[in-house]
């Protein structure tokens, strides 16, 4: 294991036993045409990360639900739902790929290299679900587990853990009402208050040129969630109704 190997192992908070596990979860396809070239003389077979990426998904789906059934015990199967998507979806993988730098470890093929491969978004989001294949296989659901705690979960629960299951209200909003072919919601500024250091914003979110709902948050885009739950409360009651 090289220097720079062993301090991207540092990173994850797991060191391999089958090295190669983690030689294959850096390897994108792209590189495969030229690690196979070189293969031939050293008699090694080179495979990409692509397998590994599905396995991870699926270990990924398992951990965020028992992390988040752990956490937050007392939250419906809809909120246990909407926080899993938000808490495994690309953006976030991405993010938890950026924090360990994972980028600077990959294996590309010229092509992919010379394209920014190692910036992309998707590309990273996959291999960071390789990354947790492979430490599943090499050790288990514990050194899985413990890894994705301190690299993703954590993280996503710095500002609160409600807010994981909140910050999702605006886009279940923008869902219902696209759903029912309806534009999208506006949201205003209706008043703040109270010093620089502990203001009070109140937002109001308007549907269809009404207002729906007003809510009130210490920044805006809390207030904006909460308004935007309320109003989704609101028009379900609605269509119930009718």
């Amino acid at each position: 294991m090289t220097n720079q190997g062993k301090h991207f192992e540092d990173q994850l908070g797991h060191t391999f036993q089958n090295p190669e596990l983690l030689r294959r979860a850096l390897t994108h396809s792209s590189a495969l045409p030229e690690l196979r070239a070189a293969d031939e003389k050293s008699g090694e077979n080179a495979e990409d990360n692509e397998q590994l990426e599905f396995l991870g998904d699926a270990v990924l789906d398992l951990l965020a639900s028992e992390y988040l059934l752990e956490k937050f015990p007392q939250w419906s199967e809809g909120q246990l739902s909407k926080s899993r998507a938000r808490l495994v979806n690309a953006q976030a993988l991405d993010l938890a790929a950026r924090r360990l730098h994972l980028g600077e470890h990959l294996r590309l093929g010229r092509g992919e290299e010379k394209t920014g491969g190692r910036e992309k978004p998707a590309l990273l989001a996959d291999a960071f679900e390789a990354i947790v294949a492979a430490i599943y296989l090499d050790a288990g659901l514990a050194a899985a587990r413990e890894m994705l705690r301190t690299t993703l979960f954590e993280s996503a629960l710095e500002e609160g853990g409600d807010n994981l299951f909140e910050t999702d209200r605006k886009s279940a909003l923008q869902e219902f009402l696209q759903g029912r072919g309806k534009p999208p919601a506006e949201y205003k500024l209706a008043a703040e208050s109270g010093p620089d250091h502990q203001k009070t914003f109140e937002v109001e979110v308007w549907v269809n040129g009404s207002c729906m709902a007003a809510g009130q948050g210490s920044t805006k885009k809390e207030a904006e969630q909460h308004a935007a739950g309320i109003a989704l409360e609101r028009l379900e009651h609605i269509e119930v109704r009718s």
